[in-house]
């Protein structure tokens, strides 16, 4: 399998933000979001290959019982389901982070959903080259459906602008019994001013949909850096 990397941190999104959990980032992604906060493993994979049990080791070298596997897109990795089936026979609490484009059936605790809106579609970086692919499969509801049923789930949007959403309210109603406290809304942006300022008409936008507001951590913590 190949990994851009593993590390030990807090988790920064989501429902379970602030816990103590082991990342395993797999490198290579099918879609090239223009505000891409790993861009190691999309624009420019990178990564080595790790057998499987030299992953279980690495994760056992940490204490916590949280693992969290992550991108890239994850799912586009052969061997995703017989990870996360290892993991979860060793008893660890496993969320898989995923743009739900892709659907493989998986041993996890959580789901975390993170549909692509408009505002992640390329249309002048790198000359709007990967704009048209992006924008072909950045959302795909069938997936986003098969997932919300069958599993534990959180669904995680970027904002940028108010009209955002908009879209994100036009995506959940051509889906079936989303829970809306299990839609989370977190601000676009790299440095912990963006996000600052962004928060206040985020949250009023959230208290006015019934939708939750996730703080990123990871980015007032420590910066937009790696291994965080």
């Amino acid at each position: 399998m190949r990994i851009a990397e593993i590390f030990y941190s807090i988790q920064g999104e989501g429902r379970l933000a602030g816990m103590p959990s082991v990342f395993i980032r797999t490198t290579g992604c099918n879609l090239r979001c223009v505000w891409c906060d790993t861009p190691y493993t999309s624009w420019r994979p990178e990564g080595k290959e790790w057998k499987l049990e030299q992953i279980l080791a690495e994760v056992k070298g940490y204490p916590t019982s949280y693992v969290v596997v992550t991108g890239g897109e994850p799912l586009l990795a052969r061997e995703i389901e017989e990870l996360v089936k290892r993991l979860k026979q060793k008893k660890y609490h496993i969320t898989v982070e995923t743009a739900a484009t892709i659907f493989k059936p998986l041993q996890c605790d959580l789901i975390s959903m993170s549909p692509k809106l408009s505002n992640s579609t390329p249309w002048r970086r790198a000359k709007g080259i990967f704009a048209r692919m992006h924008e072909e499969h950045r959302l795909n509801l069938p997936v986003i459906q098969r997932f919300t049923d069958g599993y534990d789930y959180q669904l995680k949007f970027v904002v940028d602008k108010k009209r955002d959403f908009t879209e994100i309210d036009t995506i959940l109603k051509r889906l079936k019994n989303v829970d809306p406290p299990r839609v989370l809304i977190m601000a676009q942006g790299r440095t912990k001013r963006e996000l600052s300022e962004k928060a206040p008409w985020i949250v009023d936008l959230c208290k006015a949909y019934g939708f939750c507001y996730t703080p990123r951590l990871q980015i007032e913590l420590y910066g937009n850096r790696r291994g965080t």
